[in-house]
């Protein structure tokens, strides 16, 4: 019987750190931008039925780029898991640095697991506060790292260049019109070939802390969208 390759822990986890990068580089990106009145989610994508942007709970938005199967299964289990502690202990109790650190813990897992491929995807979690300085915006990678993201960040696809694009353009206390635009300009943005997107081609949502209602979460209409690239 002949002895397996053997494969150091440091090549090993390269290995599939790079197979993760090279999956959510293919994507498209999102963009998540603090504004004036919440927390701005933009996401290049076209379909109707598959969302990259959603809602956690009354207070948090979840967004993700790479394959999708795989962050609609953390995004189902965001929710239940928000849903159980808020039903068994109070609402308020369900906060996104608590979801962001229980993200944490499934993707580092998978990640150092040798039985399962690494997660292809990347998420952000945000909670929106009654104040812009209690806003809470999370940025996870595959293998269960945290960063603590503060006015926007950009994930997926070609991040280097809207992520400068919108260090360069971005000044606190935007309104939503011009973070919107901001925003599609800033995945739009390449030194080579730029683009204009339109609203068929974004998904927009907000936290919204501005709202009545418990739940602060909306999504933007395409026409609205629309109306805020012609401002911008």
């Amino acid at each position: 019987m002949s002895a397996g390759f053997y494969v150091s822990p440091e090549q090993l986890m390269k290995d599939r750190a790079d197979f993760a990068r090279k999956g959510i580089a293919r994507g498209r990106s999102v963009v998540v931008v603090q504004y004036a009145d919440g927390v701005l989610f933009v996401a290049e994508n076209q379909s109707n039925a598959l969302h990259k942007i959603s809602e956690i709970y009354d207070r948090i938005g979840f967004a993700a780029v790479g394959r999708y199967n795989e962050f609609e299964n953390l995004r189902i289990a965001g929710v239940r898991l928000a849903d159980l502690r808020g039903y068994s202990y109070d609402r308020s109790d369900v906060t996104g640095r608590g979801l962001a650190n229980a993200y944490a813990q499934t993707l580092g897992t998978i990640f150092s697991s040798g039985g399962e491929k690494p997660y292809e995807v990347e998420l952000f979690v945000a909670e929106v506060g009654v104040t812009p300085d209690l806003d809470q915006i999370y940025r996870l990678t595959y293998d269960g790292s945290v960063a603590d993201i503060q006015g926007h960040a950009v994930m997926g696809g070609q991040a280097e260049s809207a992520e400068g694009y919108l260090t360069d353009n971005y000044s606190p206390g935007l309104d939503l019109d011009a973070a919107i635009a901001l925003a599609a300009k800033a995945l739009g943005h390449d030194d080579t070939t730029p683009r204009t997107l339109t609203g068929a081609q974004l998904e927009v949502a907000v936290l919204d802390r501005t709202r009545s209602q418990p739940r602060k979460f909306k999504r933007i209409s395409e026409a609205q969208v629309d109306a805020a690239l012609a401002a911008g």
